[in-house]
């Protein structure tokens, strides 16, 4: 047996025996690995150590009870947190948010079964978590459309990555923008502006926010973003130049295995969209994600 269907099959047992308690001897011994080698290509694959993962695993397995309205302090002890302390700094430290902010906002569908080769194949770069499903008030933006004709198009995906764009001419977008609009909030968006009637000619719109009373300069398209609900994913944090593939792979894992499996469509009245901020500075951070915000509505 390969060693990626050898950690296929503690992924699968993890999330079989997700709510007893996991430790790296058990999981070493199922697949006849020493504890050390077994912790470092497990790290190498999945880009967390053992624990870790099993941590992160329980808590996402923990939103669907968050869901159903279970009291935190019942799910912290069903997953095996010693505290109702312990498990709110793990879930914060997990999703950004307490688990009693996070819950008005929790997926209803269950984590789905992860294929390490499939991951492995989209180069996410590691795990994606679940998203937050988290409804957004109206806002506008500001920026530059940019043209190009492709096949295929549906989502901001298929555009080509504004990343090679920003860094491909002496002075790039985002630092264009910032000049022109000084937005008092730091973040750059992606959108496909294209309608899925043009099945061939794509328009992307790299903006920032815009506020009220700013002059809009010649050449800059304002924006204005309805109010809508989002599933929103983090991509695993990469070094930079795995950044380009990993968004790519993203969008992959979200079209082709999440959206299928879980409770939700896509909202084609919205628009999907990237958010760039402080998270993908390389110049800050040794490795860094940015956001996908892809408009969903319940399945009827």
């Amino acid at each position: 047996m390969t060693q990626l269907l050898l950690l296929q099959k503690v992924i699968d047992y993890i999330d079989d025996h997700i709510k007893e308690d996991i430790s790296t001897d058990t999981l070493s011994k199922l697949i006849g690995y020493s504890p050390f080698h077994f912790s470092r290509i497990f790290h190498q694959t999945i880009g967390y150590t053992p624990m870790d993962y099993v941590q992160k695993r329980k808590l996402q397995y923990a939103l669907v009870d968050l869901v159903k309205g279970k009291r935190i302090i019942d799910i912290a002890y069903e997953y095996g947190f010693e505290t109702h302390a312990g498990f709110t700094k793990s879930f914060k430290r997990c999703f950004g948010s307490p688990p009693s902010l996070y819950k008005m906002h929790c997926p209803i569908s269950l984590p789905q079964r992860l294929c390490l080769e499939s991951l492995l194949q989209k180069k996410t770069g590691g795990i994606v978590l679940q998203p937050k499903i988290l409804s957004m008030p109206s806002f506008t933006v500001a920026g530059k459309t940019f043209e190009t004709r492709l096949q295929n198009i549906a989502y901001t995906r298929d555009a080509p990555a504004f990343w090679d764009q920003r860094i491909s001419s002496e002075e790039s977008i985002e630092t264009t923008l910032y000049h022109l609009l000084s937005p008092k909030k730091h973040g750059e968006y992606c959108f496909n502006l294209s309608g899925p009637e043009l099945e061939d000619h794509f328009t992307y719109l790299f903006a920032v926010n815009f506020d009220e009373g700013t002059t809009i300069p010649e050449g800059i398209l304002k924006f204005h973003v309805k109010a809508s609900t989002y599933a929103v994913f983090k991509t695993p944090m990469v070094p930079k130049e795995q950044f380009v593939s990993s968004i790519k792979g993203t969008w992959q894992y979200i079209l082709e295995d999440w959206l299928p499996d879980s409770h939700y469509e896509v909202d084609e009245d919205s628009y999907d969209f990237e958010y760039y901020d402080e998270h993908c500075h390389d110049w800050e951070y040794d490795k860094i994600y940015m956001e996908i915000y892809l408009p969903v509505k319940e399945k009827q």
